[in-house]
């Protein structure tokens, strides 16, 4: 992408569909700790089995602790399902966006931000030959082109020890500017790859930009 933009190109806010079973965390610090429990005991707090009790606890935790984490990255966006299987654990799926100035005279090139990540990933070698380690190029609906990465990685979810997830990146131009969005959808649930990855795909699908 060359040249400045006029203001008329460069869009001033997003939209993005979530499915109608998620919500949206409460970033602002002064009300997210109490917002974030209400809402997921609202949501599954009658249904837990007494001895899935602690889990829903060390649950609220991580919304919360991931609500933190979300707001001190400047995320613009924190949504995310959290549900309890019938053998009391959790099934979990979020997704973020983040919107990145990049370094001046940097130019949001795909082929050149897509060659950047797989050569930062290459010695990760979780998730290889599956769909949990792949980057590429996809067409958005209504963005036009953007990244995908794909990947598998140990991060400190709960505070704790660490876990593993799956997380697919959406890297997308911001029309008009030298920024990208990244929407970028987590889920520990290995087993449902897949699914969670088909469910992420079609958020970021969803995705445009208002001028």
């Amino acid at each position: 992408m060359s040249g400045p933009a006029s203001a008329t190109q460069t869009p001033n806010t997003y939209g993005l569909r979530m499915p109608e079973s998620w919500w949206n965390l409460d970033l602002d610090p002064s009300t997210r700790d109490a917002s974030i429990r209400r809402r997921i005991m609202a949501d599954i707090g009658d249904n837990v089995p007494a001895d899935a009790r602690e889990g829903l606890d060390s649950l609220i935790r991580a919304a919360r602790r991931s609500a933190r984490e979300a707001h001190a990255r400047g995320a613009l966006q924190f949504a995310g399902m959290f549900d309890v299987l019938e053998d009391g654990s959790f099934l979990i799926g979020n997704v973020m966006v983040l919107r990145h100035d990049l370094p001046e005279g940097a130019t949001p090139d795909l082929a050149e931000l897509m060659l950047a990540f797989a050569n930062h990933g290459a010695g990760n070698s979780l998730g290889k030959g599956t769909r949990a380690r792949q980057t590429g190029v996809v067409e958005l609906p209504h963005a036009g082109p953007a990244g995908r990465v794909t990947s598998v990685e140990d991060i400190d979810f709960y505070g704790r020890a660490s876990i593993r997830v799956a997380i697919m990146q959406t890297i997308v131009p911001v029309p008009g500017t030298d920024s990208i969005l990244v929407i970028a959808g987590t889920t520990p649930n290995l087993p449902l790859t897949d699914q969670f990855f088909d469910v992420f795909d079609a958020i970021a699908g969803t995705l445009k930009f208002d001028v």
